[in-house]
């Protein structure tokens, strides 16, 4: 509930915080017309360059937060950094991912925890499962997860050689375990009949038995064991409810292992993203083609515009898989 407020005020906060800064932007430009003082007139543009930078960097924030409508997005997020074969350049590689997703979540005021870390036999690391807790954190990282390449000359080669090292980035939901059955009574089908079977008279002359069947998903319990309607009827409630937690701890199986089927090998052929730094500096995004040259800014953790840029391309794509093609309506 506190969580749902907080996004609900955010959103109201959001509207005056645009306000004030298209007010302060117009009074930099009214002043900076009226002002005859060469100097003065510098001055008030610098200040104007600066209103303009942080209310770009606002929008472009508030812009990201708008494309993340998916069910599971404003969820906490649990990830996951393996090196892939290469030894210990991988396993650097993967410390090097581990402290910019760190420093990502520093940069984004988030939480983060390492749960578990396993450190390589001369440097970086094995493996590492990272918690990110803070609002929408899995709706930000879920583009994160694939094999990221990295291309440098090896610190740890003496011949001072290029060498290309990957590293694999998994990215889950963080989901309550606590689930709540809350069956409505216009889901529920209630039959009741007379026990069969010894009981006595009571048993086999009065509708003892229930019979209920929960509507949306097909499931049907059924319970003549006591003597009493309404013990019955309390029994096969909670056996309804037993199958209904069944079903939705299956349900939720299924999704994980949805999520297992997107991992890809680490190795050539199947990255989402390159950084390349011998022999120029870059780093690319190989599913929406965004680039970027400052190449310490990124791996110091401003990933910021590969999200974005990852949130939009996947926004268009599904706008465009939801229309219909003219040629054949």
């Amino acid at each position: 509930m506190l969580r749902e407020r907080k996004r609900a005020e955010d959103q109201v906060a959001a509207e005056g915080r645009l306000d004030s800064l298209v007010g302060d932007i117009e009074t930099y430009i009214d002043l900076a017309h009226g002002e005859t003082n060469p100097a003065q007139r510098e001055d008030l543009l610098k200040d104007l360059d600066r209103e303009l930078a942080g209310a770009d960097s606002y929008i472009s924030e508030l812009e990201t937060r708008t494309l993340l409508s998916g069910e599971n997005d404003h969820l906490n997020a649990i990830m996951t950094i393996k090196p892939g074969a290469g030894g210990t350049e991988s396993q650097d590689w993967a410390s090097i991912l581990l402290r910019m997703y760190l420093r990502w979540a520093e940069r984004k005021g988030m939480n983060s925890a390492v749960l578990d870390e396993s450190p390589g036999e001369e440097a970086g690391i094995k493996n590492a499962t990272i918690q990110f807790s803070g609002e929408n954190a899995y709706g930000l990282l879920t583009g994160e997860t694939g094999v990221h390449r990295l291309v440098r000359i090896s610190p740890f080669d003496q011949a001072a050689r290029r060498h290309t090292s990957f590293a694999s980035v998994f990215v889950i939901p963080e989901v309550d375990d606590r689930i709540e059955i809350n069956i409505k009574p216009d889901d529920l089908k209630v039959d009741t009949f007379r026990s069969g079977g010894k009981g006595g008279q009571n048993v086999n002359k009065v509708e003892t038995a229930v019979r209920i069947t929960h509507i949306p998903t097909g499931v049907v319990v059924a319970c003549q064991m006591e003597r009493s309607q309404h013990k019955n009827r309390e029994m096969a409630m909670k056996m309804l409810r037993s199958k209904l937690y069944d079903l939705e701890i299956k349900k939720r199986q299924e999704e994980s292992d949805k999520l297992d089927e997107t991992k890809m090998d680490i190795s050539f052929g199947s990255q989402i993203r390159s950084y390349v730094m011998q022999p120029y500096r870059m780093i690319k995004d190989h599913r929406t083609k965004f680039e970027m040259g400052d190449v310490d800014r990124v791996l110091d953790g401003d990933i910021d515009p590969f999200i974005r840029s990852y949130l939009m391309t996947k926004k268009i794509k599904g706008k465009l898989t939801a229309e219909p093609d003219d040629d054949n309506e």
